[in-house]
């Protein structure tokens, strides 16, 4: 199950149906900054890159095991929209990356980790 855009969380009886197989994109570089509007935390915060992450879905609130990240510089003059927009960009890189190591079979949670095997 892919989420994108899913702004609640998500039940228990479907995480149990489907354990380490629910994948989701934020548009920070958690740990740091999960929940909404975390390119305007992380503007506020004074961070100097924030990005994105896919990772899987756990009973926590963006607290699943990291499957890709990319990052984004903060710039000088960014607004949370144009950060966000630049966030979005890689978003619509690491999303697709994280899909084919999962169609592939290469992905494996070993406790926190994930361990994405050769192509």
């Amino acid at each position: 199950m892919i989420l994108a855009g899913f702004m609640r969380i998500v039940k228990p009886a479907l995480l149990a149906a489907f354990p380490m197989r629910v994948l989701n994109i934020h548009p920070a570089l958690l740990p740091a900054f999960p929940g909404i509007h975390s390119w305007t935390q992380a503007l506020d915060y004074g961070c100097k890159v924030a990005g994105v992450t896919v990772h899987f879905v756990d009973a926590g609130t963006d607290s699943g095991p990291i499957i890709v990240q990319k990052c984004v510089p903060v710039m000088e003059d960014d607004t949370p929209e144009t950060l966000h927009a630049r966030i979005q960009v890689q978003e619509h890189i690491a999303f697709p990356e994280a899909l084919r190591h999962l169609a592939a079979g290469r992905l494996r949670v070993e406790g926190r980790r994930v361990i994405i095997s050769a192509e």
